[in-house]
């Protein structure tokens, strides 16, 4: 098991911040997330210029949505930092960051879906990092658990998630660190400097809006990739507004589909998890040590870490 260090918990008062990353934001629609992280967290917030900004579907240039991230991982200040939304983009902007003064600072970044590329990055650095709901979606219909699951995990409060059974599931119990996050990115990054190491991990995945026909071509390349082979255990999040072809259709739904490929191992898997583009996106700490337990009954899924670990 790696060992990952976990950044500071954060505690009232803190500095946190907010900046867009990816994808172009209204910012009316963060303005209710910034003011839970005020006025019910006790936060304190900085606004990145990206929250105002735009550059086609962009938030801003890559130089402007660079040097906003890059502020706020360079500013001790801040104890964590929120996107904003995902989208697309920061594929466009990881290699150019630096993280030398975020080694010596180290501080939660939280996000999912396109951030799942700057989360893998800062696991490769050894640190955890929050896949979970962003300043635009924590406030959304249905995100009450969601947020508070990432209240609790920033906080140093961890949660454990219990799951109704699936049909599909395949019991067993699982330890080990956890990674993942969006499907597309995942199979993205293969062959990329922030290629995700499966290998012995609780592996989580989710997508949105795909072709089923290319959800499958991501499972194959996962696979073939050796992704998927010598895994601890794998959770499989919500597959949400997918499409499908008119005639023929592909003929599986999304979880048969990831069912078919992963039949040939014997990990626990546990199916319909809370995590995804859906109201209730459960907290998910990257790189941190994790239990997955899946048995006839639920699943149960349990942060272990208690405690910053920092040198």
């Amino acid at each position: 098991m790696n060992e990952i260090k976990l950044p500071p918990f954060l505690q009232a008062g803190d500095k946190i911040g907010i900046t867009a990353p990816a994808s172009i934001v209204r910012y009316e629609d963060v303005i209710p997330g910034i003011n839970l992280f005020k006025n019910k967290w006790g936060l304190e917030v900085t606004e990145g210029e990206t929250l105002k900004d735009s550059f086609n579907q962009f938030s801003a240039t890559d130089a402007v949505r660079l040097a906003d991230l890059q502020n706020m991982l360079d500013d001790p200040s801040i104890k964590a930092v929120v996107a904003a939304r995902g989208g697309y983009g920061c594929s466009r902007i990881v290699d150019r960051l630096n993280f030398d003064q975020f080694l010596k600072s180290p501080k939660w970044v939280v996000g999912f879906s396109d951030l799942t590329v700057i989360l893998s990055r800062i696991y490769q650095l050894g640190y955890a990092g929050a896949h979970a709901p962003m300043a635009k979606s924590i406030t959304t219909e249905g995100a009450g658990l969601a947020a508070e699951s990432l209240r609790q995990l920033l906080f140093g409060e961890l949660a454990e998630y219990d799951i109704p059974a699936h049909p599909f599931n395949r019991n067993g119990i699982a330890s080990g660190n956890l990674v993942g996050g969006n499907l597309c990115i995942l199979a993205h990054m293969i062959g990329s400097a922030t290629e995700t190491d499966t290998r012995g991990k609780i592996l989580f995945i989710e997508d949105v809006g795909e072709y089923l026909y290319n959800l499958d071509r991501m499972m194959v390349q996962m696979k073939r990739a050796g992704k998927l082979e010598h895994l601890a255990g794998l959770v499989v999040g919500q597959f949400t507004d997918m499409k499908d072809n008119s005639n023929p259709t592909f003929g599986k739904d999304a979880n048969e589909i990831v069912q078919e490929h992963v039949s040939g191992f014997n990990y626990p898997v546990c199916y319909n998890f809370p995590v995804g583009h859906v109201g209730d996106n459960r907290a998910m700490g990257i790189g941190m040590n994790c239990r997955l337990e899946v048995n006839s009954r639920k699943a149960k899924f349990q942060h272990l870490n208690t405690s910053p670990s920092i040198i």
